[in-house]
Order: C-alpha cells, then structure tokens, then sequence
C-alpha cells in the first residue's frame, strides 16, 4: 500500500476513525496535527487543485472556530488567496482528516469514499 500523508487532529473522533482504517486497509502514515501546526498557503493551494474542490468545502463548517468568526456570512466576500491564507491561519478551520498521497486528495471521512480512493 502506498505512504499516505493525514492533516488530522488526534483527539478527534472522526480523525481517529480514518486514521483506523487506512492503517487497517495496510497504508503507511504520516501523521501532521492540524492544531499544532496548519499547512501553509502553499499546500492548502495544491490540495485545492489537485482534489477538484472548492476551497470552500476545506473549511470545517461545524467548528467552533468557524462559528467564532462568523465565515458563514463573510466567506461568501472573500477572494479565493483570503480563503487560503484564512486556512493556513487557522488548523481548527481546515475540515479534518485531509488525507494526501502526493496525487489524490480526501476531505473528511466517508468511509465509501475511502474504500473507493484508499482501498486499493
């Protein structure tokens, strides 16, 4: 299986629950706390391409931080470098586990989604 790159948060169920199942499905990972330490511009900016996504669908729209800031209502405004520089701001804003493996990209844990991309 391939080594698998995961931006999680470790006391995050979800997280943890992906992180169970890729190493289950027999990948090798490397582990970045999304808390600790957020990805920079740079690399939110090649997740966004690579995955084919909107960047708004990298923001964890359920977090606190999400809420705090009101980006409900102000992200709509925003220019896509504002988006990318409020993410790599902010590890709580990133929609969490981002799973990488330097070709493809998954936001979040659907677990149909993971045996589609990461079960091979």
């Amino acid at each position: 299986m391939s080594k698998l790159t995961v931006y999680h948060y470790a006391k995050c169920g979800t997280c943890r629950k992906a992180v169970k199942w890729l190493q289950a499905a027999g990948h090798e990972l490397e582990l970045h706390d999304l808390f600790e330490t957020a990805p920079s511009t740079e690399v939110i900016r090649d997740w966004i391409e690579r995955s084919g996504l909107e960047s708004k669908k990298f923001f964890n729209v359920t977090g606190d931080a999400y809420k705090s800031l009101q980006l409900k209502d102000k992200l709509p405004q925003m220019n896509e470098q504002e988006k990318i520089e409020l993410l790599a701001s902010n590890g709580r804003l990133i929609k969490r586990p981002v799973v990488d493996d330097g070709e493809r990209i998954t936001v979040g844990f659907r677990e149909t989604e993971f045996i589609q991309i990461w079960g091979d």
